[in-house]
C-alpha cells in the first residue's frame, strides 16, 4: 500500500501538466530569459517611428510584401517603387512603420517615407562635408533642371550647369551626373544642387598652371566660349581672355560673328593682362603679318586704285583698298564743287569706287584718296567758258545775308551779292527774291582764277531803269502820286515804275495848311535826284508855291507895262508891289 501510494506521488509530482494542459512542454525559466533577450534585440517594436531595413519577401500585382523581423510581416504599395522596375524578392529596402495594424490586422509600411526621411539626412549630410553625389536630370523647369538626388527633387540652375553658357539644355534631360550641394532651405525643403562647382574645382587647378607659365607674345590654343558686340571670350584650358574686336581682324569689321563662331578652336596670342594675371589680352590678327607690310612697294601718290566703301562720315568716306589697308576721300575730294555736302550724297557704304592716291604715308599706315581728280578741272578753261560780261543760267545753291550763292555747273559757283539782285527793290535779305533751287540769269562781273572765285550779277541782266528815269524824274519836274508811308521825318511817294520818292515832313503841308496823309493823292515836283543812290526827293508844297509865285510876277509885269504906257511908275508904286508880293510869300511860310 505504501509503494502504491509512492508511486502515485512520483506520478503527480513527475507529470507534464503543462504539456497536458498547454499542449506543450514548459519551457526552463533560464531558456525562457535567454528568449526574451532574443527576441527584444531582433524583432522591432512597432510602435517606434523610424527607419528601418526590411527584406522583400513576396510581391503580388498591387503589394510588396517585407519582412522587417516583426511580428508580422509589413504590406507596401508597388506604386512606391516604381522608380525601381527591377525590385526583387529577397531585395533590401528601407520602409517607415505607417499603420500599426489596419482593419485586416495587416503591419502598412511606407518606403516612401522612408526614402524621404533617409534621403533628407544623406543630403544634409552631403552639403556639410562637400560629398559629391550623384543625380538623374529628370526634366527642364524655368531657369534650370530638376535632378533627382536620393528621391529628393533638387533645382538645378542654368548658370551651374557648366562653366560656359549653355545653349541647348535638352541635351541633359535623363542623364545621370555627379553635383555638390550648394544650397538648402530647410523650411521650405528646398535644395539646390550645382555641376558647375565640380568643374570649377578642377579648372581651378588647370588655371594655377596655365597663369604661371603666361607670357607676352605667347600662342595658345583655344575655343571660343561667349561672342559678344565688343569682342570674344576664349577659353585657354580653364583661364578667359579676350579679343577685342579690333583685335580679330585688319579688316573693318561690324560684329565679332562675322569672324568667329561659337565653340571654334583657334589660336591666339597673349597681348597683355594685369598683375594678378585674371585679365588677360589677346589678339587674332596680330598672328598675320600687318597689310600694309605686304602693300606694293610700287604703289604711289598719284596712282589710281579700286576698292569697297566701308564706313561713311559726314567728312568723308573710308575705301578699303586692300585687306586691311583703307584709304580716306575727304568730302571735298569728292567733287569739284566749292559747295560742300555730305559724303551720303556721293557714295554709299558697299560701293566699289575707283579713286587716285593723293598722299601715302607708310609709316603712319595713312593714305588719301580724291574722286574728282578722275574728271578734269572745270577751272582749267574758265576764262574761255565764263569770260566778263557773259550771260548765263545757273541754279540758286545757298544765300547769306550779303549774297547768293548761283552754281553755274558742276564745280564753278560764283557770289551774286544782294545790291546786284535788283535795280529798284532795296532787298533787305536774299530770301525775299530768290529760293534754294531756282534757276536765275547772271552775268559775270569779275573773274579771279588763282581765288577761284567768280562775281555776278543779277540785276545787270536788264537795262537800268535809272538811266531813263534821270530824264523823266528831272530836278523840277512835276509828277502826281500816292503817299505810301508816313515816316518819322516825312513820307514816302508812289510815283509808279518802281520809283518811290521821300517827301520830308516840311513839305507835306497843302494849301489849305493841313498836312498830306497816307493814301491821298497830290502833285509833287522833284527837288533832287541821285542815279548812283537811287535817290529822289519831293516836294507838294513847292507846286502851288511856285503858282502863287507866277501870278505875282505876271501882275507886276502887267502893272509895270500899264505904267510905261501912261507914265514912269514912281518908286512908291514899285515898293507896294513888292511888298505884297513878301507878305504873301510870308503868310505862306507861316502856315
Amino acid at each position: 500500500m505504501s509503494e502504491l501510494l509512492k508511486t502515485q506521488e512520483d506520478f503527480l509530482t513527475n507529470f507534464n501538466w503543462n504539456n497536458y494542459e498547454e499542449g506543450i512542454d514548459a519551457v526552463d525559466a533560464k531558456n525562457l530569459k535567454e528568449f526574451e533577450d532574443l527576441v527584444s534585440k531582433t524583432f522591432i517594436a512597432t510602435d517606434q517611428e523610424e527607419v528601418v531595413d526590411g527584406t522583400v519577401v513576396r510581391m503580388t500585382d498591387r503589394d510588396v510584401i517585407v519582412d522587417i523581423n516583426a511580428k508580422s510581416e509589413g504590406v507596401i504599395s508597388l506604386n512606391e517603387f516604381r522608380y525601381n522596375p527591377n525590385l526583387k524578392v529577397g531585395d533590401k529596402v528601407e520602409v517607415l512603420i505607417d499603420v500599426r495594424e489596419d482593419k485586416t490586422g495587416q503591419l502598412v509600411l511606407s518606403h516612401r517615407k522612408a526614402r524621404t526621411i533617409k534621403s533628407w539626412d544623406r543630403v544634409i549630410n552631403a552639403h556639410d562635408t562637400g560629398e559629391i553625389v550623384n543625380g538623374f536630370v529628370k526634366c527642364r523647369t524655368k531657369g534650370g533642371m530638376i535632378v533627382d538626388v536620393f528621391g529628393i527633387e533638387a533645382f538645378l540652375p542654368g548658370s551651374q550647369i557648366d562653366v560656359k553658357p549653355i545653349r541647348d539644355y535638352d541635351i541633359y534631360v535623363n542623364k545621370t551626373m555627379e553635383f555638390k550641394v550648394v544650397k538648402i532651405n530647410h523650411e521650405f525643403k528646398n535644395v539646390v544642387v550645382s555641376h558647375k562647382a565640380l568643374i570649377e574645382a578642377d579648372i581651378e587647378v588647370q588655371k594655377k598652371e596655365i597663369i604661371g607659365q603666361l607670357q607676352k607674345g605667347q600662342v595658345l590654343e583655344g575655343v571660343v566660349k561667349n561672342i559678344t558686340s565688343y569682342g570674344v571670350f576664349i577659353d585657354l584650358g580653364g583661364v578667359d581672355g579676350l579679343i577685342h574686336i579690333t583685335d580679330l581682324s585688319w579688316s573693318r569689321i561690324n560684329h565679332p560673328s562675322e569672324v568667329l563662331e561659337l565653340d571654334q578652336k583657334l589660336n591666339v596670342v597673349i597681348l597683355d593682362f594685369d598683375d594678378e594675371k585674371t585679365r588677360i589680352q589677346l589678339g587674332l590678327k596680330q598672328l598675320n603679318a600687318h597689310p600694309w607690310d605686304a602693300l606694293s612697294a610700287d604703289l604711289k601718290v598719284g596712282d589710281k586704285v579700286k576698292g569697297k566703301v566701308v564706313v561713311i562720315a559726314d567728312y568723308g568716306a573710308f575705301i578699303e583698298v586692300a585687306e586691311g589697308v583703307e584709304g580716306l576721300i575727304h568730302v571735298s575730294e569728292m567733287s569739284w564743287s566749292t559747295h560742300l555736302r555730305s559724303a551720303q550724297d556721293f557714295v554709299k557704304v558697299g560701293d566699289v569706287v575707283e579713286a587716285q592716291i593723293l598722299t601715302l604715308d607708310r609709316e603712319d599706315r595713312k593714305m588719301s584718296l580724291g574722286i574728282k581728280q578722275l574728271t578734269p578741272d572745270p577751272w582749267t578753261d574758265i576764262t574761255a567758258k565764263y569770260p566778263v560780261g557773259s550771260r548765263h543760267t545757273g541754279i540758286v545753291r545757298n544765300f547769306t545775308n550779303f549774297g547768293v550763292f548761283v552754281e553755274l555747273e558742276e564745280g564753278i559757283d560764283g557770289l551774286v551779292y544782294i545790291s546786284d539782285l535788283s535795280w529798284t527793290k532795296k532787298v533787305k535779305h536774299p530770301s525775299e527774291f530768290v529760293n534754294v533751287g531756282d534757276k536765275l540769269e547772271v552775268v559775270v562781273l569779275e573773274l579771279d582764277v588763282d581765288g577761284r572765285k567768280l562775281s555776278l550779277g543779277h540785276k545787270q541782266t536788264q537795262a537800268n531803269p535809272w538811266d531813263k528815269h534821270e530824264a523823266a524824274f528831272a530836278v523840277g519836274t512835276n509828277h502826281s502820286g500816292t503817299v505810301a508811308e508816313i515816316v518819322d521825318k516825312g513820307a514816302t511817294v508812289d510815283f509808279g515804275d518802281d520809283v518811290v520818292a521821300f517827301v520830308p515832313a516840311r513839305y507835306l503841308d497843302k494849301e489849305d495848311g493841313k498836312k498830306l496823309k497816307k493814301g491821298d493823292v497830290a502833285d509833287f515836283k522833284v527837288i533832287e535826284f541821285n542815279k548812283e543812290f537811287k535817290r529822289v526827293v519831293a516836294s507838294h508844297t513847292a507846286t502851288y508855291r511856285e503858282e502863287e509865285e507866277k501870278q505875282v510876277k505876271a501882275q507886276a509885269e502887267a502893272a509895270a507895262s500899264n505904267n510905261s504906257s501912261n507914265s514912269a511908275p514912281t518908286l512908291g508904286d514899285n515898293n507896294d508891289i513888292l511888298a505884297g508880293l513878301k507878305a504873301k510869300m510870308e503868310k505862306n511860310e507861316k502856315k
